[in-house]
């Protein structure tokens, strides 16, 4: 574990004491470019460590920049470079084939800076319990409190694992980021990332999750609620009897052939915040991307994802988009679906996408063989415009490259 007060250093990102901000304004837009690079400096966390082996990148760079990029909603169209430009990117990169056609970082950024993926965890996540179905270790039709028994007289009682990876509980959770009393919110103060404002919120994650009360009937319409990530990381304890961190690294960051270390925020009994709190390289998150693309192969051809959970991410369940359809709040996917910690952003089972607030993504394009990954530092958490603009953007040049 690396905590703020290690004398051991930060992993990767620029430390300075001086820029260090309070607890309750390291999320501020003043402040987040340097947060997202340098959590572990202030906050705990528990290190993701690679394997011996570094899978290689061909290399064959294209100038992207003058690639047409039409607006989501508006009549008109920017340039590749200047959408990039205008939507706060701290790094990007484009990948084909296991290819890097483009690659760019700005600012303090670079290739072996580790960055806040917020909630590009949960496909990180999600993609690890996919390893545990693949040995029968974990079984996603089993009720969540089979492997949490803390959770037996929660919200949770009567949910299933499966629930949780498609986020289709029916726990009581606000996503709204805006509002300091949502649960969201809530639950940083638990694990010790915001101030604590609300007396009566407990001050262990487990214990937050332990408190969530159900609503309505589990397994009905998708609702995005990150506790269902933070609960999938205590099944996954419970089904190995180890920290998910390591299970994070055993069976998919090591195998894959990450480049660097990846870490993950922790409460402080040293339990993983899995929702939003891992931080990674760009270039490991195209490696990631491309297991996708593989049937669940590392670049180097070692087997990580079970092949059946890759084509069931890319397939969805039977009611899937009709779930998502049904979803209390605006997804701005219009005929999409969530299936094992993706977005869908359309019709198409070729394009999914891992996504973080703040403008975190990873883009899987089967059919144009593209992986893509974004880092950025969006003054507020969501942003329409610069989350499908920036999805377009990779649409066209994937396309462009195709041509």
């Amino acid at each position: 574990m690396f905590s703020a007060d290690d004398s051991s250093g930060p992993i990767g990102g620029i430390s300075s004491a001086a820029q260090q901000p309070a607890l309750d304004q390291w999320q501020s837009p003043q402040h987040l470019a340097w947060s997202m690079q340098n959590i572990a400096t202030f906050l705990p966390v528990a290190i993701i460590p690679r394997g011996p082996r570094a899978t290689a990148f061909g290399y064959a760079p294209q100038d992207l920049g003058a690639i047409p990029v039409a607006h989501p909603w508006e009549d008109r169209s920017a340039s590749f470079a200047e959408v990039m430009d205008s939507t706060f990117t701290d790094g990007w990169i484009f990948t084909r084939d296991g290819v890097v056609i483009g690659e760019q970082y700005t600012g303090t950024m670079l290739p072996e800076s580790v960055h806040l993926l917020m909630s590009v965890s949960k496909s990180l996540t999600t993609a690890t319990a996919g390893c545990l179905t693949g040995t029968g270790e974990l079984d996603a039709e089993r009720q969540v409190t089979d492997y949490v028994p803390a959770l037996a007289d929660s919200g949770y009682r009567g949910a299933t694992v499966r629930d949780l990876l498609d986020m289709r509980t029916g726990i009581r959770f606000s996503e709204d980021y805006l509002d300091e009393t949502a649960e969201v919110r809530l639950l940083e103060e638990a694990i010790g990332w915001a101030p604590r404002t609300h007396e009566d919120v407990p001050d262990t994650l487990l214990g937050f999750l332990a408190s969530l009360e159900q609503e309505r009937e589990h397994g009905g319409r998708f609702d995005y609620k990150s506790c269902e990530t933070d609960t999938l990381g205590f099944v996954i304890a419970g089904a190995t009897g180890a920290h998910p961190a390591d299970v994070m690294s055993e069976r998919l960051w090591a195998p894959m052939g990450a480049e660097y270390d990846a870490s993950v925020g922790l409460d402080s009994v040293g339990s993983g915040m899995f929702d939003g709190g891992c931080s990674a390289t760009l270039r490991d998150l195209a490696r990631f991307g491309s297991l996708f693309l593989r049937d669940g192969h590392a670049l180097d051809g070692v087997s990580v994802l079970p092949p059946a959970w890759v084509a069931d991410t890319f397939a969805g369940g039977p009611d899937s988009r009709a779930a998502f359809a049904a979803a209390s709040e605006p997804t701005l996917m219009t005929g999409g679906m969530y299936r094992n910690g993706f977005w869908f952003p359309g019709a198409s089972a070729d394009v999914a996408l891992a996504l973080g607030i703040h403008g975190q993504m990873v883009y899987i394009n089967r059919a144009t063989g593209v992986v893509a990954a974004k880092l950025s530092t969006w003054p507020t958490p969501q942003d329409g415009e610069k989350l499908l603009w920036t999805i377009r953007a990779f649409d066209a040049a994937s396309w462009a490259l195709g041509s």
